[in-house]
């Protein structure tokens, strides 16, 4: 296992974290303690949750994730695992139950950081995120940015005030930002830089081979500026694993053949479009063309990746476990990434 620096902080995280979204929905607790302990047995020692886990979200399991990690943690080392959490973003339609009404105030985020605390029954995060902008940004399958829908409650000066505060409580130890745009990581450096408060260490964002958007400019805004970007959905929710490449459009909330039965209505419009659908299916070939499953490509691309500090898997079992985590010692050849960069000249990003 690798570590890298997350953005200047003092602290080093695997290059392969673990993220909980799973944790109370998809997997048992028990089977959640297993993973972790696999987890932390090859190396891992970044895990990765959020308030609003598990996923997808609903109000009878809201926390369940921190929950069952709390307990492991409890049982095990605090001081050998890099914990990061989230708090949830204003309601998009879907968690109101979390915090009804617009905005994100500062009040808001230090409840949602003690109750995490509290759930995690640990005393600090080492990493508190934002897990979405307060402010309208199009995010989560819309393609253009709307003038007409442009609002904010909570100013970012005041969402960082309070993340400050927390800090100097020692509740937290570093900041970062989660589905942001570039402009949203400058406003918070700048406002940071301007008033002396807390920096963004990290940048956490989908990125895979349906996604790379992050590379039209965030990742020469992290480089300069000294920040780490965490990347999610590397197997872009099992697209591109192969087990959806004959079924993708046709699938079904009965069918149980993975997590994109879970998120039905927001997969057809996010992951299971007929552009995504191709693009996966031409990555996932070009894969056993070479000798390699379609996991190996997709997770090989991103562990490998000069710009990427640490790329999540999410798993459900511990086999998927150790088959994600043994993808780092596969080495993609300049012919295999030149296929790649054709596909992607052709489809560009489908999956937004």
């Amino acid at each position: 296992m690798n570590y890298k620096k997350l953005g200047n902080s003092d602290i080093k995280i695997s290059s392969i974290g673990l993220g909980t979204m799973t944790f109370g929905e998809q997997v048992d607790k028990k089977t959640s303690f297993q993973i972790l302990d696999l987890a932390t047995e090859k190396g891992v020692n970044f895990i990765d949750t959020a308030e609003i886990y598990s996923a997808p979200t609903r109000k009878e399991t809201y926390g369940m994730s921190e929950t069952i990690l709390g307990d492991w943690l409890s049982t095990n080392k605090r001081d050998n695992i890099i914990l990061a959490s989230k708090a949830a973003g204003p309601d998009r339609g879907g968690n109101s139950w979390i915090r009804p009404g617009p905005g994100l105030t500062g009040k808001d985020i230090i409840e949602s950081c003690e109750g995490s605390l509290r759930r995690l029954k640990t005393d600090y995060i080492d990493l508190y995120q934002l897990h979405w902008p307060e402010r309208y940004s199009p995010k989560f399958g819309e393609l253009y940015y709307d003038p007409s829908k442009d609002h904010s409650i909570t100013s970012i000066h005041e969402q960082l005030l309070a993340l400050e505060k927390l800090t100097k409580q020692g509740k937290i130890r570093y900041i970062g930002v989660a589905n942001e745009t570039a402009y949203g990581v400058h406003e918070f450096i700048r406002l940071s830089d301007i008033h002396n408060l807390p920096r963004i260490q990290s940048l956490q964002n989908h990125y895979s081979l349906t996604n790379r958007s992050y590379e039209n400019g965030l990742d020469e805004i992290l480089y300069k500026s000294d920040i780490s970007m965490i990347a999610y959905s590397p197997l872009s929710f099992g697209m591109l694993t192969g087990k959806y490449d004959s079924i993708a459009t046709s699938i079904k909330p009965d069918d149980n053949v993975g997590r994109l039965t879970k998120f039905i209505e927001y997969a057809k419009r996010r992951w299971c479009c007929t552009m995504t659908v191709k693009a996966a299916k031409l990555y996932n070939d070009l894969a056993r063309e070479f000798d390699l499953t379609p996991t190996e490509l997709a997770l090989s691309y991103c562990y490998n990746k000069w710009s990427i500090t640490s790329t999540l898997i999410g798993v459900t079992s511990t086999d998927q476990l150790t088959e994600n985590i043994s993808a780092q010692s596969v080495k993609l050849s300049k012919e295999i990434l030149d296929r790649i960069d054709d596909i992607r000249w052709e489809f560009r990003d489908p999956t937004l």
